[in-house]
């Protein structure tokens, strides 16, 4: 929140305890920019993908989700629902 941009391919992940639709829900309050939000089940598998509008109150995935990415708008034809997706760790700058 606050932020007016992202460095290129830059984001933030989200890891939920379990798969969930209400625990994986996001808002957009008091955000500077538009996000491409994708969520993923606990398969590492995306249900759901969204550009998510800056102050819009509530977005909630289609299915249950353990796995939000939050990310530029640049990124929303990354992944498609189905697709698989890997995360591998890594040091900010």
């Amino acid at each position: 929140m606050f932020t007016a941009s992202l460095p290129e391919n830059y984001g933030l992940l989200l890891v939920q305890g379990s798969e969930s639709r209400f625990n994986a829900s996001i808002h957009m309050m008091f955000m500077r920019m538009d996000l491409a939000v994708f969520w993923m089940d606990k398969a590492n598998t995306v249900v759901d993908r969204v550009l998510a509008r800056q102050w819009k109150v509530m977005y909630a995935p289609q299915k249950p989700a353990q796995y939000v990415l939050e990310t530029g708008v640049e990124n929303l034809e990354t992944f498609y629902i189905g697709d698989k997706v890997s995360f591998e760790e890594t040091q900010a700058e």
